[in-house]
């Protein structure tokens, strides 16, 4: 179940909420806008394949849980260019002090990772399901926010790309998407390559939108 396919029940993108690192939740006031009773868009939801729960909360908002969050990737493509801001940092000078530095280098790193992959003969069949680790979901968490932003007056493209960053480059070191030495090439390798690429196209969304073009080295 995907957020953009939740949207077309409830009329509105859901809204990621809490860490994902055990549930995969989604809150939507679908009901409450649309003035309709939300036990009966609960069960309209509970219905659809890939919901795994749905509650409704004491104020009416639902409550989505999601079996496989990485399905979201499914939705996730190379960005289709929108309005230029004014840059907020600059990707120089090269340190972890500069949020500049750290976006850009984060966009670089999943450039790579989907050179070194063919390289290296990572399959690329996508298996959702296989990223089941904590450091997959954190960033799984944060690309579920890109169709609500990309639907706001205010989607806050710099923070967020400071946030989707920091979290992918925890997940490039500690949970990589590439074989190390004797290890053979994986369905949760070609998995986290695939997530590479949804950071890479996400990271180039923001950064163009924010004046900036996306480095592939840096």
């Amino acid at each position: 179940m995907t957020p953009g396919r939740l949207g077309e029940i409830l009329g509105m993108p859901p809204t990621p909420q809490g860490t994902w690192a055990g549930e995969a939740l989604y809150v939507s006031p679908a009901a409450l806008r649309r003035g309709e009773p939300p036990e009966e868009l609960a069960g309209r939801v509970r219905a659809l394949p890939g919901v795994a729960a749905v509650r409704v909360r004491a104020n009416g908002f639902l409550e989505i849980a999601v079996a496989v969050p990485g399905e979201l990737l499914e939705e996730i493509g190379p960005p289709a260019g929108g309005t230029a801001g004014e840059p907020p940092w600059a990707f120089s000078p090269g340190t972890w002090e500069n949020p500049g530095f750290v976006v850009g280098y984060a966009h670089a790193r999943a450039v790579a990772v989907q050179r070194w992959a063919a390289e290296l003969g990572v399959p690329g069949e996508f298996r959702p399901e296989a990223l089941s680790g904590s450091r997959d979901r954190a960033v799984l968490r944060l690309l579920a926010e890109v169709p609500g932003r990309r639907v706001s007056r205010d989607p806050g493209w710099a923070a967020y790309a400071e946030q989707l960053a920091l979290a992918y480059h925890d997940a490039f070191e500690r949970a990589p998407a590439l074989p190390v030495g004797d290890e053979e090439p994986s369905a949760l390798h070609a998995a986290r390559v695939r997530l590479a690429r949804a950071v890479r196209d996400v990271l180039a969304e923001a950064l163009g939108a924010l004046g900036l073009e996306a480095p592939v080295r840096v």
